[in-house]
């Protein structure tokens, strides 16, 4: 790759990450929420330094044209750079994920993803406050996940509680509502998952509001509870402009 494209790739990366930072939500299927400023900065840098460097080639190959035919070979090698201004020709595939932010971005991750990720977003919680008389009760997976395996109170025995997510195909039959969470970025997310009974699988990466009771399976309370909802209703909904949080239920459309 020589001088001119690597130029051009600082540019293009700048300004994708800025096109993906500002004009759109697309940078939201890879970093959180909060570090859109960092995105911007940095699209805002590497734009510059492509300027600069761009600018300051054109100056470099005025000279060049302005020095005399007589110039010793050696030295006009070493004007153009041939010895230390090339890359190995593999650095051309940087452009594809260049181009990607402008042209094509790449699928949220789904249902593929949640399906072959393990379920670490719950974290041990020592006390609970009273659930609120609502109902159905809105509530998120993570929430729900550990009322029904660490409240030893037992709270949502007999709650009608709602939740949102998106449909994963469970390995032998059945289906999840699923939530996939980051940390900071995509490399990190993690995934909760609460098992659905009583209604048949809907398509995968379906958006959905469940509506439902805890299934009575292992001891309330404990972690040999499964999280799972015998479904009143599911009803369909349009999937979250933030996508990687465990939220609310969302109203359905």
């Amino acid at each position: 790759m020589k001088r001119p494209a690597q130029v051009l790739l600082l540019a293009l990366t700048g300004i994708g990450l800025l096109h993906a930072a500002l004009f759109t939500d697309l940078y939201l299927r890879y970093v959180k929420e909060g570090l859109r400023p960092l995105l911007i900065i940095s699209g805002a840098v590497l734009l510059l330094l492509g300027l600069a460097g761009a600018l300051r080639d054109g100056k470099h190959a005025e000279r060049t044209k302005r020095t005399e035919r007589a110039e010793e070979a050696e030295h006009v090698g070493h004007a153009h750079g041939h010895d230390h201004s090339r890359v190995p020709g593999v650095a051309w595939l940087l452009f594809f994920p260049a181009l990607s932010l402008l042209l094509y971005a790449p699928p949220a991750l789904g249902a593929y993803t949640a399906a072959r990720s393990n379920d670490k977003a719950v974290k041990e919680q020592k006390a609970f406050d009273p659930l609120p008389a609502t109902s159905p009760l809105p509530m998120t997976l993570t929430d729900f996940t550990a009322r029904v395996q660490q409240d030893r109170d037992r709270a949502i025995k007999g709650r009608t509680v709602r939740m949102t997510g998106f449909a994963t195909p469970a390995a032998r039959g059945g289906w999840y509502l699923t939530r996939i969470i980051f940390t900071c970025c995509a490399a990190d997310s993690q995934t909760v998952k609460v098992r659905m009974y009583g209604t048949e699988a809907p398509p995968a990466n379906t958006w959905l509001a469940v509506t439902g009771t805890w299934h009575p399976r292992g001891a309330l309370g404990t972690r040999t509870a499964e999280a799972a909802l015998d479904v009143r209703s599911a009803e369909r909904v349009a999937p979250p402009v933030n996508a990687y949080t465990d939220d609310l239920p969302l109203v359905p459309s």
